[in-house]
């Protein structure tokens, strides 16, 4: 199968799942009340708005050359590829909300949550080589490391059982 894929579809790729992301720690932060796990989810949200503000930069630095054919035996670019189609809030308009609808306590959205910054991280550590420049991978690196940050947070709270 062949795709539409190039660098700047990528950084396209992360701007959406850093959108779902603040969209879902927004939503999540008032479905579950106020609480430790709802301060959380609000300092995720900000932080999720800075990310998509660095991936914004980056979009903005490469050259937008449209579609390109995507060869689908590049094992990376095919990673890639996979990983943003299978992100857990990038599977269809609305993701966000149906994900919350089955959302009945705060220990069900921390393990959302922890499922989305795994993922999130999976897909930025690919994503990395689709950056041209040293100093941007450097970046995404950054972006990496807070991300996996995320998890530990994520991971510290839900194993209080709050």
């Amino acid at each position: 199968m062949i795709y539409p894929f190039n660098a700047a579809e990528a950084f396209k790729m992360a701007i959406s799942i850093e959108e779902n992301g603040l969209e879902f720690y927004r939503k999540a932060a008032e479905q579950v009340g106020p609480g430790p796990v709802s301060d959380l989810f609000r300092q995720l949200a900000e932080e999720e708005k800075h990310h998509k503000s660095t991936f914004t930069d980056f979009l903005a630095k490469v050259k937008d050359e449209g579609p390109t054919v995507f060869d689908p035996d590049n094992e990376t670019d095919a990673y890639l590829k996979m990983m943003a189609d299978l992100h857990v809030f990038r599977q269809k308009p609305g993701a966000v909300a149906e994900a919350l609808a089955a959302v009945k306590t705060p220990q069900d959205a921390l393990k959302l949550a922890i499922s989305f910054e795994k993922d999130s991280v999976i897909f930025f550590v690919e994503l990395k080589a689709a950056v041209g420049q040293e100093a941007d991978r450097l970046e995404v690196d950054k972006l990496i490391l807070e991300e996996a940050g995320h998890i530990r947070k994520l991971a510290r709270v839900y194993t209080k059982k709050i």
